[in-house]
């Protein structure tokens, strides 16, 4: 069964773009050949430097019923090779009204969806993730996982997500909290402003850089590994 990765949080500045690339060059390096979707076409970062690199990339907006018709028949066109989607922060309000024409054809696209959840030390982090599990709950098909972005701070900062009831929920169903590893700002501003996968900066940048960025992908590897045995 192949997996449907849902890089999500539905806000923005949580940091769903580097962990989206993160999760693409992990599964690239298990040799599973992903194919990212893109749905932040206002911001698409990400796109842009899988694109140039020859990986199979489509955008998609799914503000409207079409883009998910859009979505479920592209992940059929691709069975076999896990699909990422890197959401936009506007996507829950559509998540809302349209997540189940996903939801629903799991099971014929014969596939899993995983959702990560990239939490900020909000509270509308939280808010937001528990009306996602409203419209997308925890089933035998999906499963959610969260991520605390460190960038934010060291994980006993997470206090607002630590000590909820939204991680209870979250556990009990058999997800994973997740600590994902600060990037030195110098080196996550050449990924964004070079628009480079993190394979090619790992071979272009200055020795200094590429050490860092060697340093936080096997953290981050450790981390994704979690959540995609």
């Amino acid at each position: 069964m192949s997996k449907i990765i849902m890089v999500g949080g539905s806000k923005g500045g949580t940091g769903k773009s580097t962990v989206c690339t993160a999760v693409l060059d992990y599964l690239e390096l298990q040799g599973k050949e992903p194919v990212l979707v893109e749905t932040d076409t206002s911001n698409a970062d990400v796109y842009k430097a899988h694109y140039k690199s020859g990986s199979l990339t489509t955008a998609i907006e799914l503000d409207t019923s079409e883009g998910w018709i859009d979505l479920v028949n592209f992940a059929d066109k691709t069975r076999g090779r896990p699909l990422v989607i890197n959401t936009a922060a506007r996507n829950l309000t559509a998540v809302t009204k349209f997540g189940k024409t996903l939801e629903s054809t799991l099971g014929e696209l014969d596939r899993e969806l995983i959702t990560l959840w990239t939490i900020n030390r909000q509270r509308d982090s939280l808010e937001l993730m528990a009306d996602y599990l409203e419209t997308m709950p925890v089933s035998d098909r999906h499963a959610l996982h969260v991520v605390r972005n460190l960038y934010f701070g060291e994980p006993e900062k997470f206090q607002l997500y630590n000590d909820s009831e939204t991680r209870k929920r979250v556990e009990s169903a058999g997800g994973k909290t997740i600590d994902f590893p600060d990037l030195a700002d110098r080196v996550a501003d050449d990924l964004v402003t070079k628009r480079l996968t993190i394979k090619r900066a790992s071979e272009e940048l200055p020795i200094g850089n590429r050490a860092e960025l060697l340093r936080w992908r096997r953290l981050a590897h450790q981390a994704i590994g979690e959540a995609l045995p």
